[in-house]
């Protein structure tokens, strides 16, 4: 991915968050093709964010991969206290009732069920899950 697309999934991401967090709606008009942008914010358990890192690096993305859900990127926040406890990411799905049915799969699949007990062996490793689902505006150089 170049920076030039980094540098816009980052925008897209801080702007979908800022929004969310404040209550803000957008005047701009959503994009109409159905394509939705999930941002999902992981807390990790004290701790454990290296073997969640670990768990996505090695067997998410695939589990994903194979259920249709399109990742977009995946961010460390680089300030500290999230540096120590954060993982945010970015899906993409031709519509929220496909994102639905991914994710319904996905939690259902036996590969990622085996996967997660055995990552969680010693405990939990995620305390908060975030989900903000986002469209690209007109004006968005991603779409």
């Amino acid at each position: 991915m170049s920076p030039r697309n980094i540098l816009t999934v980052f925008a897209i991401l801080a702007a979908a968050i800022i929004g969310y967090r404040l209550g803000q709606t957008t005047t701009a008009k959503a994009d109409t093709s159905g394509k939705v942008f999930e941002i999902r914010t992981y807390t990790a358990e004290p701790g454990k964010l290296d073997a969640l890192h670990a768990r996505f690096r090695d067997h998410t993305l695939a589990i994903f991969k194979k259920h249709g859900m399109a990742s977009v990127a995946y961010f460390a926040p680089t300030d500290k206290p999230r540096s120590e406890n954060t993982l945010t990411y970015i899906l993409s799905f031709p519509s929220r009732d496909a994102a639905t049915k991914a994710w319904a799969e996905f939690r259902n699949d036996p590969e990622w069920q085996r996967v997660s007990k055995e990552s969680e062996a010693n405990g939990k490793l995620v305390t908060k899950v975030e989900s903000v689902f986002a469209q690209a505006t007109d004006y968005s150089p991603m779409k």
